[in-house]
Formats: structure tokens, sequence, C-alpha cells
């Protein structure tokens, strides 16, 4: 009887969870046109082979779980590591080179567009892709990387590339994604409301140092024209010999290294 109720407890978690995962799909494509449809969508495919290969991972039979994913992919060309989290009412549209890392966590009614990368930033273990909250919309071809968290309910726009946390309920575009609305108010790119960190640019930081010594020099140059004597140099300001320092610094530090999925 204990057997007989588990069996039946199994089944109807997985009737409902397939149920679901139509309902995703006729609630957000709005090409389709008959039910019969439904059973030609490759997301939908990829979603359900995913599922058996994330419970082989999960009982520890890791290489019939590697062959499953391996399947999905090519029957697919959505690859998906049996060792990620999906939730219920995920929705992969048109699908082609979506790439969703180990360690990746996707939550409940997510829509992902095709060349969507879930990715790590490196070669290290542990935790290494993102979370995704429920709700979330990730447009094409954004690739979200490391161990970020986007909030619920946020839209991650086309073609971003995301390396920090997404509040709840923002929109974010660009490189590197910035919020451009938070809770449904516009914000500024470069503010976020204080919610996000200003990402280095070195290379930028060596034109402004050049920029700097331009000005400088034509200030200077300016004076000796007029015949007056230049204001004296400031120790230690030496704008030519720290935009070198910056040059040097930018060509011999390693570069950030994005795994972009390479090594889910």
């Amino acid at each position: 009887m204990t057997v007989q109720n588990t069996t039946s407890g199994v089944l109807s978690r997985v009737r409902s969870a397939l149920a679901r995962d139509f309902r995703a799909v006729r609630e957000r494509d709005p090409a389709l046109h008959s039910p019969l449809e439904l059973l030609m969508y490759q997301g939908l495919h990829a979603v359900w082979i995913h599922r058996l290969g994330h419970a082989l991972y999960r009982a520890d039979m890791k290489v019939g779980a590697r062959l499953v994913s391996q399947v999905g992919r090519f029957l697919t060309g959505i690859e998906i590591h049996p060792g990620a989290t999906l939730g219920n009412g995920v929705f992969i549209d048109h699908g082609m080179g979506v790439v969703i890392g180990e360690t990746a966590e996707v939550g409940d009614d997510v829509t992902i567009y095709q060349g969507v990368t879930l990715g790590g930033t490196g070669k290290q273990g542990g935790k290494r892709h993102p979370t995704i909250g429920d709700r979330v919309v990730v447009g094409t071809g954004a690739q979200v990387l490391g161990a970020i968290t986007v909030g619920e309910d946020a839209k991650i726009g086309a073609g971003s590339i995301v390396v920090r946390d997404v509040p709840p309920r923002s929109t974010v575009v660009g490189n590197p994604g910035r919020p451009v609305i938070i809770d449904g108010r516009k914000v500024a790119p470069d503010d976020a409301n204080g919610r996000l960190e200003r990402l280095p640019d070195p290379v930028a930081d060596v034109f402004r140092s050049l920029m700097d010594c331009i000005e400088r020099l034509d200030a200077e140059v300016k004076v000796l024209r007029e015949g007056g004597t230049p204001p004296p140099r400031i120790p230690g300001a030496d704008c030519m010999g720290r935009a070198e320092r910056q040059v040097k610094a930018l060509t011999q530090d390693e570069p950030m290294f994005y795994g972009d999925g390479a090594h889910i």
C-alpha cells in the first residue's frame, strides 16, 4: 500500500508538472494555433528531457544523466546540464543555442529566449552559475554569468551581459547590464538607486588620464605663447607617467575570464 501511494504521488506530481509546462507555452506564445503544435516545441522537449536527466543526476547516476543531456542537446540544440535546477512552467522559446550551467537555478514560470547563456565566469568549483527568480524573462542572446541572483519578475534585455545581481521587478539592458527600470520607475543607468556597482573600465581610465594630460599641456602652451610663466608642476602629478602605468597594468594584468557556459 505504501509503495502504491508513493507511486501514485509521483505520477500525480509528474502530471501536474507536464500540465504546467503545456500551460506555459499556451499562455506565452501567441504563435501557437493548435494544441497539436505543442508537441513540436523543441523548448518543451528540452525541458522534459532535462527533467529525466536531472532525476538521474540526483540519484547519483552521473553518466546516465550526461547521456540523457547529450541526447537532448542533439535533438533540440539546447544544452542544459543535468545538475541544473528548473522550476515549473519554464518556457524556452525557439531555444536554439541556449546553455544552462550545472549550478544554475531557474525559478517557476521563467521565460528564456534563443541564444541565452546562464554560465559561469571561471573554473572555480561550487556555486558558479546564476539563480533566476520566478517569472523572470531573459531576452534573446543575453549572457547571465556567475553566481549572481536575478530577482523575481525581472526582465533582461536582448544581448545584455549581466555579471551583477539584478533587483526584483527591474529591467536590465546593456553591456554591462544596468537597471533602467526598478519597481516600475525609470532610473539613471549609472545610478540605479545605488543598487548597482559601477564596473571598472581600465581602458576608459587610460583615456581620461591622457585627456587630462592634453588639457594641462594645452594650458601650459597657451601661457608660454602669451609670454607668461606656466604654473609649477605639483610633485607626484606626472600625468603622462600615470597614463603609462595604467597602460602597463592593462596589458599585464590577467583579464577576467568569462566561461560563457563552456565549463558547465
